[in-house]
């Protein structure tokens, strides 16, 4: 690896640590030149599918807008940052383990409502009636008796 202060090609790793939630691996390098340090972070690429959304458009599927949809849903509920994250990460292996290359964007919010359920059942209510684009109170009070 090229060292980041002198651009020396030859640097060695010192150390070796593995990330307290095991995502990455964490390496302490020095240069063989200049001999300072440096820590370089090693972790997996994933490709997530990409997501159809309904107008037949193809984006990319971005986690920070998967977790602002989540947290607005969340807003001022007992859902700590920790479960949100479980939230995530369940719903991106979900993601992972289709056998398709392309999501549509519905079955996303499937996996989020279903996921928003488990968490808090206010959430839920708040995220369903806006993605399901509620046409009347019927369809509302329908979804509130569904969960309760």
């Amino acid at each position: 690896m090229k060292c980041p202060f002198c651009g020396h090609l030859e640097t060695q790793v010192v150390e070796t640590r593995l990330a307290e939630d095991g995502g990455f691996i964490r390496r302490r390098r020095q240069c063989g030149a200049c001999e300072k340090r440096f820590t370089t972070y090693e972790k997996p690429e994933v490709s997530f599918p990409a997501i159809v959304k309904k107008d037949g458009r193809r984006i990319e599927y971005q986690r920070d807008k998967l977790r602002a949809s989540l947290n607005l849903a969340l807003r001022k509920r007992p859902v700590s940052t920790e479960q949100v994250d479980g939230a995530i990460e369940r719903i991106e292996e979900n993601l992972l383990n289709q056998p398709h290359r392309e999501v549509a964007s519905n079955r996303l919010g499937e996996l989020v409502m279903r996921e928003l359920k488990k968490l808090d059942k206010v959430a839920y209510v708040r995220f369903a009636s806006v993605y399901r684009s509620f046409e009347d109170i019927d369809d509302f009070k329908t979804l509130v008796d569904e969960v309760r």
